[in-house]
């Protein structure tokens, strides 16, 4: 086994738990934290496409660019669901689904 494939193995790995995660959570920061395992999966994967086909500074410049983008989504995200907690006193997305007005 080389390095590459424990590398994708691993991309895959994270990918997965992502996924897994997003289906089974209903908790705000729950699905922030899982949608951070989905992207540095991604990031994973760019950096071995990257490697794998001789360019490695386009991947590193890449998976750079997503992580700043990333952190930025999170930090919004994280700020959203502390307001909908403070609002809705929850942080159930079904709960806060039925909400209206």
């Amino acid at each position: 086994m080389s390095a590459y494939d424990i590398v994708l193995a691993g991309a895959v790995g994270l990918l997965g738990i992502g996924l897994y995660g997003l289906l089974i959570t209903r908790n705000l920061i729950k699905i922030v934290m899982v949608l951070q395992l989905l992207v540095k999966g991604a990031v994973l994967a760019l950096m071995l496409a990257g490697q794998v086909s001789g360019q490695v500074g386009i991947g590193q410049s890449l998976a750079a660019t997503v992580i700043v983008a990333d952190t930025m989504v999170a930090v919004v995200a994280l700020a959203i669901a502390i307001q909908i907690r403070r609002r809705f006193n929850t942080m159930d997305t079904v709960e806060v689904s039925t909400l209206k007005g």
